[in-house]
């Protein structure tokens, strides 16, 4: 984490762009959609007017033009947490967490999710939305926050980079405590949330990263267990009215069989802030939380779970007892 005016992971400089508030995810989705859809169009038919991908306005073929993320950090400078008690509380009990007055890391990515995903949806955003196939996130909180704090919230996109079957993309928001001393600049969380965009290419030699789910069979043996979650066929359904990310994929059979589930899947951030919450009071105030999903925990579902200590910290990993199949993996860090 680094003071001063945004900028990515490459120090490269961003624009800031301020909004009122933080925008509501279901207005976002329907924008994700139709950007989905039209640049879904554009590649189909390259030379087609305005959304075609192929060739600018004069006729000069850009298809082998490289992939751009836009320049833009967008910005909350004020989000009142004190009205958010119940949401915070519901979030609490369906994540297995202590009903208190702290945020968990997890709650604050919630909070910072609709400004990443308004980023996702620009204009100028490169990729579709819809088809995005979430990898892994790490997470730093580096203090307390409370119920009653006054946030900043950022978010931009960074570190467009090749991956075996596509493109892959870090998606970062941060939290700071608003007003806050002069040249206090330090974000308190950091979330970077990495995602998968198939049948896109970059021009580069670097070979593409492997997707965590496809190590050769038979090469991991499930540790003991420490818990068992039962979680029922409403579960997707429970976490979307707490985080507002209601993708079909989550919600019911019907809707997950047209994108090629055979059931509705469990929310990955879901399954990852409920191990966060199963490591416990142990993990301390300040800490770095990180996941990689492997496979979808289909529901209704059982996920065996194992948390083990660690030097320092702890590791988790949850799988499939019947098939032993993982589903995700991770550790959680004293900072």
């Amino acid at each position: 984490m680094t003071a001063g005016a945004p900028a990515t992971g490459a120090g490269e400089p961003l624009r800031v762009e301020t909004l009122p508030t933080l925008p509501a995810l279901g207005g976002l989705y329907a924008r994700g959609a139709a950007a989905s859809g039209r640049i879904a169009a554009g590649r189909a038919l390259p030379g087609l007017p305005v959304i075609g991908a192929g060739r600018t306005g004069d006729g000069t073929d850009t298809t082998e033009r490289p992939l751009a993320l836009p320049d833009v950090a967008y910005r909350v400078p004020s989000v009142a947490t004190a009205p958010l008690a119940r949401h915070l509380h519901d979030y609490q009990r369906l994540l297995h967490e202590p009903v208190t007055d702290v945020l968990p890391a997890g709650y604050l990515h919630v909070l910072a999710f609709p400004l990443a995903t308004a980023v996702m949806v620009r204009g100028d955003f490169p990729l579709p939305l819809l088809g995005m196939v979430h990898l892994a996130n790490d997470v730093e909180l580096r203090a307390p926050v409370h119920l009653g704090d006054v946030l900043e919230v950022r978010a931009w996109a960074e570190r467009l980079r090749p991956h075996r079957r596509g493109v892959q993309v870090d998606l970062v928001a941060e939290v700071r405590r608003a007003g806050g001393p002069e040249g206090d600049d330090v974000p308190v969380w950091r979330g970077v949330s990495t995602y998968l965009v198939k049948g896109f290419h970059l021009p580069s030699e670097e070979p593409g990263e492997p997707d965590p789910d496809q190590a050769p069979s038979g090469t991991w043996t499930p540790p003991l267990p420490t818990g068992r979650w039962a979680l029922g066929p409403g579960t997707g359904r429970a976490y979307g009215a707490v985080s507002g990310d209601r993708n079909p994929i989550h919600l019911s059979a019907l809707s997950a069989k047209a994108f090629g589930f055979p059931r509705a899947i469990a929310h990955g951030m879901y399954t990852a802030a409920r191990a966060l919450a199963d490591v416990g009071h142990a993990r301390g105030d300040a800490y770095r939380w990180t996941v990689e999903f492997a496979a979808p925990v289909l529901l209704p579902g059982t996920v065996d779970v194992a948390v083990t200590p660690d030097d320092p910290g702890f590791s988790y990993v949850g799988w499939n007892a019947r098939r032993g199949r993982r589903h995700f993996s991770g550790t959680v860090t004293p900072l």
